[in-house]
């Protein structure tokens, strides 16, 4: 049964709220007992007091983490143990979804009907994956010299730090947590400091499943100090990341200057959707454009906010897009009518809306370009649509990580693959096409983790996510994620 907003308003109203890590299966209080003032975005109100952590409650976690996987409990346990808790912990996400759905919602102002419809069900069904999908890994005997055998398995790496974005604050941890603590492993999480309620109740959900205490474990506070002390940590074996490739890149330098841990770094993007004028409905197109570049307020690391349309259907295609935009204005993020919520924070609607005017006064604003004040919050702003503006303009070169996106027109395959290409990112790109030919050359020639043709963002459990370029390495997702969080072993034995 669909709810209405005083339905999702009640419910929020009786919501708790509690910022304090959750270290060895426990809430715990910040050793530093500093707090930061936590804020609804789609309201400006104070909702609660995220507790900011230092060294010493990093230095905590990772020991309990690292005791957790140490005792073998989990670790050296059968799969068939670690599929049913996973399995557990899912069913445990999937009754209490609509409060996973509005800490999300409340956090980061997203609409809470797509963070109860899509985040919470498909975080509940991404361990439900990994659960199943370890017990169908297969470890290897490969050809040996006669009087040996060879054995050669995946092993769990050990205390796995994870970093986490705050678009998508529970499945963006799902991605990383499913795959690390179902291979074995045990887990410390930095959640976002804008969003670290969902991340928090799922620590505690763990141990209701019966994850045994330590394996996940989740420390608040801020990048600068939380972040960078995991990946300093000597005891830390693996950092996986999902955030900017300046924080990225960071993390580099300080998996080097420690113990030279492993990482996967999802970096961001800017991604290209190139229309062609052989599309055979030009009106979908646009309408899934418009969904690709504002869905989430456009907020979204692999959003298509770079589009490239054949001139002979550039106007037609424009005003098709124009049009579909209006599907996504802004409003209360617990209106299940709203086409999009409020952005993360004022503070970064202020970044967004200087991008939206300067391209104001550098090129054409076509739709949108507006900051409507909603609830007497200035988080919201109208999704925008800017067009004849340089090739170097910051539109088309910077991840703005709000609801703006150009439009360019291109006259050849061969200049729609370069514009495409001509960015240092390479997470994800889409065409629309009716020449199958056209679809396998062009995409091959495009360098992006996701090619999606004719359809936009494409991602699903079996296919792995992620970048070539500055958008990182390492895949989310699929039995490939696996591949992250553990390494080959060979265990050679001698007959004679």
């Amino acid at each position: 049964m669909s709810r209405s907003l005083n339905d999702w308003q009640a419910a929020a109203a009786a919501l708790k709220f509690d910022g304090r890590p959750v270290i060895g299966g426990v809430r715990v209080d910040a050793r530093s007992g500093e707090t930061i003032e936590k804020t609804n975005p789609a309201t400006g109100k104070v909702i609660s007091q995220i507790h900011a952590c230092g060294q010493e409650d990093v230095d905590l976690a990772v020991a309990a983490a690292s005791a957790a996987y140490a005792s073998g409990e989990w670790s050296r346990a059968g799969v068939g143990f670690r599929r049913e808790r996973l399995l557990e912990l899912a069913r445990l996400i999937e009754e209490r979804a609509d409060e996973f759905a509005l800490y999300d919602s409340i956090d980061m102002g997203k609409p809470v009907r797509e963070s109860a419809a899509i985040d919470a069900p498909g975080s509940a069904a991404l361990y439900r994956f990994y659960g199943e999908a370890i017990e169908k890994q297969e470890d290897l005997i490969p050809v040996t010299a006669p009087g040996s055998t060879a054995l050669v398995t995946r092993e769990a790496l050990g205390v796995i730090g994870v970093i986490v974005a705050w678009n998508y604050p529970l499945e963006i941890a799902t991605w990383k947590i499913a795959p690390a603590i179902a291979a074995g492993n045990a887990v410390v999480v930095k959640p976002p400091v804008e969003a670290s309620h969902s991340t928090l109740l799922l620590a505690e959900l763990a141990v209701q499943a019966g994850i045994p205490a330590g394996i996940l474990n989740v420390v608040t506070g801020r990048g600068s100090s939380v972040g960078k002390a995991l990946a300093l940590h000597e005891d830390v074996d693996m950092l996986a990341f999902t955030g900017s490739t300046e924080v990225a890149k960071q993390l580099q330098q300080y998996a080097g200057q420690s113990n030279m841990k492993r990482l996967a770094l999802e970096a961001g993007g800017k991604s290209s959707n190139l229309i062609f004028a052989d599309c055979d409905d030009l009106k979908l197109a646009a309408e899934k454009a418009a969904f690709g570049s504002f869905y989430n307020q456009g907020e979204v690391c692999s959003a298509n906010s770079r589009i490239f349309v054949e001139r002979a259907v550039y106007e037609e295609f424009l005003g098709y897009y124009a049009e579909a935009a209006k599907s996504y204005a802004p409003g209360d993020p617990l209106d299940p009518a709203s086409g999009i919520g409020s952005l993360v924070s004022e503070a970064h609607a202020d970044t967004v809306w200087a991008t939206v005017e300067n391209a104001r006064r550098d090129g054409t604003i076509v739709a949108g370009g507006t900051r409507p004040e909603i609830n007497g919050s200035r988080a919201f702003i109208e999704p925008t649509i800017v067009t004849n503006v340089p090739a170097d303009h910051e539109v088309h070169t910077r991840e703005i990580f709000g609801p703006v996106a150009v439009v360019t027109p291109f006259d050849s395959e061969d200049e729609a693959i370069t514009l495409a290409n001509g960015t240092p990112f390479g997470l994800a790109a889409s065409l629309w096409t009716g020449s199958f030919a056209r679809a396998h050359r062009v995409s091959q020639r495009l360098v992006a983790g996701t090619v999606s043709v004719n359809t936009v963002d494409a991602l699903g459990f079996t296919t792995p996510f992620g970048g070539f370029k500055q958008s990182g390495f390492g895949r989310d997702l699929s039995v490939y994620a696996l591949e992250n969080y553990t390494d080959y072993k060979t265990t050679w034995m001698q007959w004679g």
